[in-house]
């Protein structure tokens, strides 16, 4: 441009580069606005050599012809503000990172914006190579809290009650911007902390007031701006708002007993021994102290700090594999005490490796604050609640480690052997036993008792051979985390659901039609003298055998799916266990048919030892009720063990042993169902003998007469 530089137009903040900027930016906007996918264009910089002026044309396209053609007609447009010396020089560059609130720019381009209203500050944003814009410096802070932090430089005991009050109504009016800001929070405990020291004149509505704000900022809505202040090496906002708690205890006067959604204050008297079950989930057990008088005892429950402490150790000053695994309690008494008894209710109770009972120590990494277990003694972890046993008193928790136990490389290959070849050796056996029924259908089913024990069988077997199909097809989908450390453990929800919906049901009616052999059995052992047609024990065999497991697979799917409580998400393909107990619909019904066809049993051995089973009985029948009670006797308890196992190890999934049992008595079924359902029954040896006789004789009569 023809004009003069001036050393201001280096200063962005100056009058004469805005004034420069503002004239150009109109002319530079109606100059290219005809472009097709026009964003804006606008001026970035201004040079010495007359005036070079940098600026950029945003497109959603890039048409070449247009653009030249902009550039072409750019000199004319420019003679509003000054003479061009020269054509535009242009360069093309793809924009990489685009979203509404940084708008669009290139690999390295940083990116300023206001805080959103009510908020004073800015955000700073960078473009990565990955496309997406990342947040550097943010000093957004709401503004009423600005205003209070100033206040409370000035703060007395006296104004503290008033104070506290208008602090949590700013809170409480605010809680979405404030969660969302870190340095907004840092501020919020720099001013709890002042109230804290100044708290000697606080009465039970100003502790309710300080708890309330304490509650608003500890919630999980706040836990990424936690994360973000805990990376700061040299913030120490969580350790200073823990310490604030502690202080306001030490100046709590009187009995006190306030409850919050997060925080549980409660401060009272006591003799030897006291015991206290906080909210169901920690337990405070002290059983003597120094003093022979009474003794006043002041706890404070925050469930809300496992979104707030940092997990570093006292030897390790940063983020570890370890979790905050309970609530937060804070334990104060005015005397000495030899031990304090802790039990804490785990958060999550699928972590099972290396408990380590802890109190947050204030003075560690130079006030910086970790936690650390000296004086502090792991007892038991017993039905997911871990016993600690502390010699001093402050704030305690536990942390465990997120790392998941390993098997061992020697135990997984026998888990695979075992899996597969067990599998493999159940199927061929389910499928050899489905032959050699269809073979000798119609020369042993010739009584109804005898055909409705083949039927039973036959789906028996068939019902476990699509179970375990079922039961490989869902393994594929995933990966238990003792067996394959490191991989990732989701399994894709759809196929998973559907695998997992076609086990359960196949698996339920693998019982259901023991139960039909059980009720058989009881049928023609102890109602002798009633008759039921073939059709309608068929009819009665098949509405229990499959109409039962599919009305309870179905309902289970209705019931738990739409809240994502169908199938377990990671680990395995199988009923959910942990968020809606779905694997109950499994284990009910089969336990209840096994508990069931014991009673039977139970009934039929006495009905035999008191001789009331009749001459009636046909011999034929006889033998049929006699393989029918030697199979309900081995494979009830059989089936009900292997998924007793089953269910360890959903609730276990990392324990070796039960995996080998599982995986040993899961192949065993198959097998078991062909050697006594069919192979033990005399009759099918016998049909079979005689077929495979009059198969040979026929061979060798062709022989003779082709020699003839």
């Amino acid at each position: 441009m023809d004009k003069e530089f001036t050393p201001d137009l280096n200063n962005q903040a100056s009058l004469a580069y805005k004034e420069l900027e503002l004239k150009l930016n109109l002319v530079l906007k109606d100059q290219y606005r005809q472009i097709t996918g026009f964003i804006r264009a606008f001026v970035k910089a201004f040079r010495q050599g007359s005036i070079i002026v940098d600026f950029e044309v945003q497109t959603t396209q890039l048409n070449y012809s247009e653009i030249a053609a902009a550039n072409s007609q750019l000199p004319t447009a420019m003679k509003s503000v000054a003479t061009l010396l020269g054509d535009p020089v242009a360069s093309y560059q793809n924009i990489i990172c685009k979203d509404d609130r940084f708008g669009t720019g290139r690999t390295g381009d940083q990116s300023t914006i206001w805080c959103d209203e009510g908020l004073e500050g800015s955000i700073t944003a960078v473009c990565e190579g990955s496309g997406n814009w990342k947040t550097g410096e943010d000093t957004c802070i709401v503004t009423a809290i600005k205003e209070l932090l100033i206040f409370s430089e000035q703060l007395t005991e006296v104004g503290v009650p008033e104070f506290a009050g208008a602090l949590n109504a700013v809170v409480q009016s605010n809680k979405s911007e404030i969660s969302n800001s870190s340095l907004t929070i840092s501020v919020v405990v720099n001013i709890v902390n002042k109230i804290s020291v100044l708290s000697h004149r606080c009465e039970s509505s100003c502790h309710e007031d300080v708890l309330e704000t304490v509650d608003a900022i500890i919630s999980e809505d706040s836990r990424d701006s936690w994360i973000a202040l805990n990376l700061n090496k040299t913030d120490n906002s969580s350790s200073e708002l823990l310490g604030s708690l502690e202080g306001l205890s030490d100046k709590l006067v009187g009995e006190f007993e306030i409850e919050t959604g997060q925080v549980i204050l409660n401060k009272t008297s006591f003799s030897d021994p006291f015991v206290a079950n906080v909210n169901s989930s920690v337990t405070i057990n002290i059983s003597n102290t120094s003093s022979e008088n009474a003794s006043v005892i002041t706890t404070m429950l925050l469930t809300g700090l496992i979104n707030v402490m940092p997990t570093r150790n006292q030897s390790i000053n940063n983020e570890t594999d370890n979790t905050i695994n309970a609530a937060v309690v804070l334990v104060k008494i005015d005397t000495k005490i030899g031990n304090v008894i802790l039990t804490f209710n785990k958060l999550n109770n699928t972590l099972k490796l290396n408990p380590q009972c802890v109190f947050w120590n204030f003075t560690a990494f130079n006030n910086l604050g970790a936690w650390d277990d000296f004086g502090c003694t792991f007892v038991s972890d017993i039905n997911d609640i871990v016993t600690c046993n502390c010699t001093h008193l402050t704030s305690f928790s536990i942390l465990m480690s997120t790392r998941l136990p390993v098997v061992r490389p020697g135990v997984k290959v026998a888990l695979d052997l075992i899996t597969y070849v067990g599998v493999g050796i159940s199927l061929a056996s389910l499928v050899i036993c489905l032959i050699l029924e269809g073979y000798v259908w119609k020369a042993v089913t010739r009584n109804s008792t005898a055909f409705m024990r083949h039927v039973s069988i036959v789906n028996t077997a068939l019902s476990l051979l699509i179970a375990d199909i079922c039961f490989i097809i869902a393994a594929s989908f995933a990966k238990n985390p003792g067996e394959n450390p490191g991989e990732d453990y989701n399994v894709p929800v759809g196929p998973c659901s559907a695998a997992t919906f076609f086990m359960h049901l196949f698996y339920l009616a693998l019982f259901f039609w023991m139960l039909v052999s059980g009720l058989l059995l009881f049928y023609r052992t102890v109602m002798i003298f009633s008759h039921m047609s073939k059709s309608a024990m068929l009819a009665i065999g098949f509405c229990l055998g499959y109409g039962c497991p599919l009305v309870i697979a179905v309902v289970t799917v209705a019931v738990t799916a739409p809240s994502g409580g169908y199938v377990q998400g990671n680990e395995a393909c199988w009923l959910n266990w942990t968020k809606s107990k779905a694997l109950l619909a499994l284990v009910i019904p089969a336990l209840t048919i096994v508990l069931v066809n014991i009673l039977i049993l139970i009934v039929i051995i006495t009905k035999i030892l008191s001789r009331d089973v009749g001459e009636s009985v046909q011999t034929d029948e006889k033998h049929a009720l006699v393989v029918i009670a030697r199979c309900v006797i081995i494979l009830t308890p059989l089936f009900g063990l292997t998924w007793s196992l089953g269910v360890g190890t959903m609730v276990s999934s990392t324990n070796e042993g039960i995996h080998i049992a599982f995986a040993f008595f899961n192949s065993l079924q198959g097998f078991f169902i062909l050697v006594f359902g069919t192979l033990l029954d005399s009759k099918v040896r016998s049909v079979l003998s005689k077929k495979a006789t009059t198969s040979t004789s026929s061979s060798l009569t062709k022989k003779q007469n082709c020699n003839e």
